[in-house]
């Protein structure tokens, strides 16, 4: 086993060459440095191209096909660390040592159990929802029962807040890039009693390791419920991806597949200002609470344009369904001017880091599956064929979404559970970001460009 594992290890540092090899090693000097507000940049629609806010969290060159976590580069975090780690330095802006990591660890373990949660959740027709709704309406629940913001003392006091539309006075000028918005509500006074003070403390760094632990317990509860089988108790001795796939399958996984669903928890951490991750931090910028901000990262992802390509991406290739059919599929798909699911990429013009990886493990992992080896030589000619015509053409090239579907359905994961994945892992990127927006909070306020009518009058309604 300890061969195996180092089998991964060198793969994932065969590909770190190889993309080093292919890049050079200069970062885009406009987009990595510090900013004096107010800027000028350039849109598109949908705030393409928007500078919101300055980060030390993530950096994505899309150029290079570089993703870089806190000053460390996703191979490096990959080849030589954990999902703990990871989202401990996410948060925390660093990795921790021995006894960080221990407690962290501990802290972890200590917030899995979630069975009044669970309870509640499992009131809920959950077999019939939509998985990310259920995953959402599950973040709410946790909420209700870990901190004080849903009862009537924990609303905002609405007194505090200038308007109802909050910041839109000052938008109606040309903004000056002020460090703290310019309303703001009042510093709440600290609950007196020790239960009170325990559910606001719910509510700070504690919220996100509660969160990061909650969103893995009820992904993997749902999928249970969703199979006709009750929810499975963590296990404290296992890690946080060993105890997941324990959660979700009922039985623990071994080391290698232990490894790797570890490494694509890693993968999808933290991926720059990407729509749900946005979606999160506008939430938290009205001062709204870190539930509530997951809640929203959630409802993004559930989108299709953002979530669920990696099980489309199985279905497309159990569709061709020989490897010998690739090139005659490709012709009628380009011919009919469709996307092949899985490839290209909004960022990236490079090939994707973190397929870089996922194929390798991929290709592991298919050696003891026999149903995924016929998928996995689907995907590599698809690959082949998709990379001559279009890659160096049109910049096209495999993307996170390629192989991770092969690697989920390996680990005998659900089609339905992939995305909710993509939350398990990223809901450590979304409460790191969130944190620290607000850490000099200004309430997200975007205009609309008005090409609407003027002078109209209101006519008699028979006429």
């Amino acid at each position: 086993m300890p061969d195996q594992l180092n089998d991964i290890k060198y793969v994932i540092e065969m590909a770190a060459e190889k993309a080093h090899a292919e890049t050079s090693t200069e970062p885009e000097p406009e987009l990595t440095q510090p900013l004096n507000w107010p800027i000028q940049c350039t849109l598109g629609p949908g705030l393409e191209g928007a500078i919101a806010c300055e980060s030390k969290i993530g950096y994505v060159n899309g150029t290079k096909g570089w993703l870089i976590y806190r000053g460390y580069d996703i191979f490096d975090l990959c080849a030589n660390s954990t999902y703990e780690e990871v989202s401990y330095l996410l948060l925390q802006g660093q990795l921790p040592n021995t006894k960080e990591l221990k407690a962290y660890k501990k802290k972890l373990i200590k917030y899995r159990p979630l069975n009044k949660t669970l309870r509640l959740l499992s009131g809920f027709p959950v077999e019939q929802m939509n998985v990310m709704g259920a995953l959402r309406l599950g973040t709410n629940l946790m909420r209700q029962e870990f901190t004080y913001m849903d009862r009537e003392e924990g609303r905002a006091p609405s007194v505090d807040a200038i308007s109802s539309d909050e910041d839109s006075i000052p938008m109606e000028t040309v903004p000056k890039g002020a460090k703290k918005a310019t309303y703001e509500f009042k510093q709440e006074d600290p609950p007196k009693t020790k239960q009170e003070k325990q559910l606001q403390d719910a509510c700070g760094i504690d919220a996100c390791y509660h969160l990061i632990s909650g969103v893995a317990t009820i992904t993997a509860a749902i999928a249970r419920i969703r199979q006709g089988n009750m929810p499975i108790e963590p296990v404290p001795e296992l890690s946080h991806a060993a105890n997941f796939l324990y959660m979700l399958t009922g039985r623990k996984p071994t080391p290698i597949e232990e490894r790797i669903m570890d490494i694509s928890l890693i993968l999808h951490a933290d991926h720059g200002m990407n729509a749900s991750t946005f979606a999160a931090m506008v939430v938290a910028s009205t001062l709204s609470d870190i539930y509530f901000s997951v809640g929203s990262g959630i409802a993004a992802l559930n989108g299709p344009l953002h979530g669920g390509a990696n099980e489309q991406v199985v279905n497309m290739l159990k569709k061709i369904g020989n490897p010998s059919n690739v090139s005659a599929w490709l012709d009628k798909e380009l011919k009919n001017k469709n996307k092949v699911v899985g490839f290209g990429h909004r960022v990236y013009k490079a090939y994707d880091p973190r397929a870089r990886i996922l194929g390798p493990l991929a290709e592991l992992l298919v050696k003891d599956n026999h149903k995924a080896v016929s998928l996995f030589r689907i995907a590599k000619g698809l690959e082949k064929e998709v990379n001559v015509r279009l890659g160096a053409q049109k910049k096209i090239f495999p993307n996170v979404d390629f192989y991770s579907g092969i690697v989920y359905s390996c680990l005998n994961i659900p089609p339905e559970i992939f995305t909710p994945i993509f939350a398990v892992s990223r809901v450590s990127g979304w409460t790191a970001r969130v944190l620290e927006y607000l850490q000099n909070n200004r309430i997200f306020r975007p205009r609309a460009m008005y090409t609407g009518e003027f002078n109209k009058k209101i006519m008699p309604r028979d006429q």
